[in-house]
């Protein structure tokens, strides 16, 4: 553990990732767009960690699905762990060759690891590099990301995308609470003995899917 980088030791001994979006009451009630903040715990719901997005007001109100930002995840000490930046691209199979790809440091300045979309012109698919960008795991999501009142998975697999060893879960939270105020509750899967970087790469992971894919929806309605 003397290896770990500062303050992923919490996910060392965790298979379960809990991110719960905290959502403003003004927001709630008047739609009004603030700056997201989330809980990251763990499967016993223990806060281990609070993330806080950054970045404009021009860019959630004009660019919002595909918008940058920088998410800084600090522990309960407030010590800054983890910072996950993600760069203004495209969303859209028709360019391919400037799809989404996102940074996580850990601790802030050294590069954990990478997320990368590929394109398909069916299927949402990322890869997952360490830090010197060579792939180590894929995320396959499914035809359609809009379930109907149930939970919608993302499956964490080998590179040779025929084993599953994980998963990454959009949780359906209820009718009121998704059409009132939109909030994202996921769930990460992943194998206890994973490298911790990786572990917080798939952190960054959950927070793009929930952009790419729910941030305008009504998760399953």
């Amino acid at each position: 553990t003397h290896d770990l980088p500062p303050g992923l030791e919490y996910l060392n001994q965790l298979d379960q990732i809990i991110i719960h979006q905290q959502v403003e009451l003004l927001e709630a009630i008047l739609g009004t767009e603030t700056s997201s903040k989330y809980e990251i715990k763990n499967h016993l719901g223990q806060r281990v960690y609070f993330a806080v997005e950054e970045n404009g007001c021009f860019d959630r109100k004009l660019c919002s699905p595909i918008r940058s930002f920088t998410i800084r995840i600090a522990d309960n000490a407030g010590r800054e762990v983890i910072r996950v930046i993600r760069p203004l691209r495209c969303n859209s199979c028709c360019f391919p060759c400037f799809l989404q790809e996102l940074e996580v440091q850990s601790p802030p300045g050294t590069i954990a690891g990478y997320v990368v979309q590929n394109w398909d012109p069916f299927l949402p698919k990322f890869t997952i590099q360490n830090q010197s960008k060579e792939d180590v795991l894929k995320i396959i999501g499914p035809y359609a990301t809009c379930g109907c009142f149930e939970d919608v998975d993302f499956e964490v697999k080998a590179l040779n995308e025929m084993t599953t060893i994980g998963k990454i879960s959009k949780y359906w939270s209820g009718f009121v609470n998704n059409v009132f105020t939109n909030t994202a509750n996921f769930g990460i899967q992943v194998p206890v003995d994973l490298d911790v970087r990786i572990k917080a790469v798939m952190i960054g992971a959950c927070f793009l899917i929930d952009l790419m894919f729910f941030e305008n929806s009504l998760d399953g309605l």
